[in-house]
């Protein structure tokens, strides 16, 4: 498996190495001495999500107050989707940077972020399934989210799918509400 930090502190990609024949392919998606390894730390998983979308569904940015936090390893198990990631830390000198890869079902890397970090996903073509590894049951009053196009964060969103076709940009209602980041309580 390679694995590489990105540029927000405390999350990292990892790519497995696949294995195919004429039957398929096969590949370890999460190895836990890996991570620790990495991460230097184990993943206490307390929950999975899975999630299907349509191209140009946007979801987030979403994040977990911290304490307690959630952190997260995301997989897309189906198709592709632009996993950014955002820091939130209020005490973080990498405050508000973001950085961003793609997942999909060609590569097959996953994606972790840390607690404290905020997460969001474009898809890229329609039926994108991801899969999410949670380390904190959803916990509703913990939630939180920051506008996706914040200027002052200033994530570069594809204008076209995995397809050469334009993304009509898609939010539920909370997430094209959602404050900037500049509204983010700093001292929480």
């Amino acid at each position: 498996m390679e694995i590489r930090e990105l540029s927000v502190p405390g999350a990292w990609e990892f790519t497995p190495r696949q294995f195919g024949d004429d039957r398929g392919v096969f590949l370890e998606s999460f190895k836990a001495s890996e991570f620790e390894k990495a991460v230097g730390r184990p993943f206490d998983l307390r929950q999975v999500n899975v999630s299907t979308s349509a191209a140009g569904v946007l979801r987030g940015i979403h994040y977990t107050q911290n304490p307690p936090g959630q952190a997260k390893y995301v997989t897309c198990v189906r198709g592709a989707f632009l996993d950014v990631v955002v820091d939130l830390r209020p005490t973080s000198p990498t405050f508000g940077r973001w950085d961003a890869v793609v997942i999909d079902d060609e590569n097959r890397r996953s994606v972790y972020l840390s607690e404290g970090l905020g997460h969001a996903l474009l898809s890229l073509e329609d039926g994108s399934t991801v899969t999410y590894l949670c380390s904190l049951e959803y916990t509703p009053e913990f939630d939180g989210e920051i506008d996706a196009f914040d200027p002052a964060i200033g994530i570069e969103w594809p204008t076209v799918g995995r397809d050469g076709r334009p993304l009509t940009f898609n939010r539920s209602p909370k997430d094209a509400a959602a404050p900037l980041l500049a509204d983010l309580n700093r001292t929480r």
